[in-house]
This record gives C-alpha cells, sequence and structure tokens, in this order.
C-alpha cells in the first residue's frame, strides 16, 4: 500500500533526509520519500502492517523534528 501525508512545520532539507533515511530502515518499509518542498511524506509498506509502520514513521517524525506533524 501506497499513501501520502502532509506534514506541517517541517522547518529545513536536512531534517526531511533524516526522516527519510529512519523511516527507509523501519521493518515493512517498502519505500519512503519526504520532501521539504512540498511538505509531504509518501509511504509505501506492508498492506497488513501499514498502520503500524505508519505510527512508527510518525514516531521517527516526532524524533527528528519534534515541531513537526504527520497529518493523517
Amino acid at each position: 500500500m501506497k499513501k501520502t501525508f502532509r506534514l506541517r512545520d517541517l522547518d529545513c532539507a536536512n531534517c526531511a533526509a533524516k526522516m527519510e533515511n529512519a523511516i527507509n530502515k523501519l521493518d515493512g518499509v517498502q519505500s519512503a520519500t519526504v520532501s521539504f518542498m512540498t511538505q509531504r511524506l509518501t509511504l509505501e509498506a506492508d498492506d497488513a502492517r501499514f498502520d503500524e509502520v505508519l505510527k512508527e514513521a510518525v514516531r521517527v517524525c516526532r524524533k527528528v523534528e519534534p515541531d513537526c506533524t504527520v497529518l493523517v
């Protein structure tokens, strides 16, 4: 399953790259892209575990950029 989510208050491209790298390392993630320019997260993960993977991705985003919110 592949879905795109808006990001609120993503402040820099460096943080977006850190988020993208960390999310791609999560178990169950097939691919993830974080775009600073469009303020979007595109996540492709296993259908059966998508919600669980999404929660982990949100946690990673908060860890890298505490002010950033993933609009689910």
